[in-house]
């Protein structure tokens, strides 16, 4: 019996002519996709909080169909995000908000928030509904099989977690947080008639230098074992978001690895906790993040999305 191949880059369909965003792509998974899309054909932006190292990521992108551009983002600083929605001029096919950190010791975005829960999640709350008016196709957020550990929630009550700071509980909540906000966006989109679909994508394990920011040393160890004798690349790693991005998928579709308690394999659709499909959860946190970041859903105007409010 013939095997059949799994799905990867090469499968990408012909992106020429399409303009994407990749946040966080100087590095791991974010620069495997921006490599992916461009050799597909695509115009990708490299949206980085440091330029040098975004111009050494692009330096990487060789034989390309497609070329690839640097900008800078932080998502860790709103007037950052604010001023790079504010320069986008023309239209956007897709936007892949892949950033984050993990598992980083207790600290504060420039705004204040705690720090994974603002960059993992607010930063790019604000920057999707900043660019939604220039979005035709899909918004990709990499989430992460954190959201479904022993006691991952939403603390509503203290979302920056004040007096009660967990590394890991901080990591799981914000991707949590990107999971609700999928599928309150895909919602909204619907409603307002829009063409544009918002779906998520985890990696599974992947060997990147994600890890080596943890907080705890034992987990550091712990987990540069299992870069080494568990992890897929950060090539691998990149294709369920490939896939998310590229495919006719519903909207709201979650993406994994299909292997290994989905940690590596080919790209397949997998699926979120109770807490990650809870609709009324999704709302609440959509309002909250409106309240944080003074960012909007854009309004309609016809047939077309205008910019959303702010402060």
């Amino acid at each position: 019996m013939t095997k059949t191949p799994k799905w990867n880059a090469t499968d990408l369909p012909d992106q020429t002519g399409r303009t994407a965003v990749v946040t966080g792509a100087n590095s791991g998974l974010g620069i495997a996709t921006a490599d992916a899309l461009a050799q597909a054909g695509a115009h990708v932006v490299l949206a980085v909080r440091d330029i040098k190292r975004g111009e050494a990521a692009a330096a990487t992108v060789r034989g390309a169909r497609g070329s690839v551009e640097v900008r800078r983002l932080d998502l860790a600083d709103l007037a950052s995000v604010r001023a790079f929605a504010a320069a986008w001029q023309g239209t956007l096919d897709l936007l892949i908000n892949n950033a984050g950190v993990m598992n980083v010791p207790e600290s504060r975005t420039k705004d204040g928030f705690e720090k994974q829960f603002g960059t993992n999640h607010l930063g790019h709350f604000a920057l999707t509904n900043l660019l939604l008016p220039h979005l035709t196709d899909r918004v990709v957020t990499v989430a992460s099989g954190a959201h479904k550990l022993p006691g991952a929630r939403m603390h509503f009550d203290n979302l920056n977690l004040t007096g009660e700071y967990s590394p890991v509980a901080a990591y799981s909540q914000s991707k949590l947080a990107n999971l609700l906000f999928t599928l309150e966006l895909q919602r909204r989109l619907t409603a307002a008639g829009s063409p544009v679909r918002a779906l998520a994508a985890h990696p599974g394990w992947a060997a990147t230098n994600l890890q080596g920011a943890d907080a705890s040393a034992l987990r550091r160890a712990l987990m540069q074992l299992g870069n080494r004798f568990i992890a897929q690349d950060n090539k691998a790693g990149a294709l369920p978001t490939l896939y998310a991005a590229t495919q006719d998928l519903p909207g709201a579709s979650y993406l994994g690895p299909d292997r290994l308690g989905e940690m590596r394999g080919g790209p397949t659709m997998v699926g979120r906790s109770a807490a990650a499909a809870d609709p009324e959860s999704a709302k609440r946190l959509w309002t909250v993040s409106e309240e944080l970041t003074g960012v909007t859903f854009p309004a309609l105007k016809g047939k077309e999305i205008t910019a959303g409010g702010g402060r």
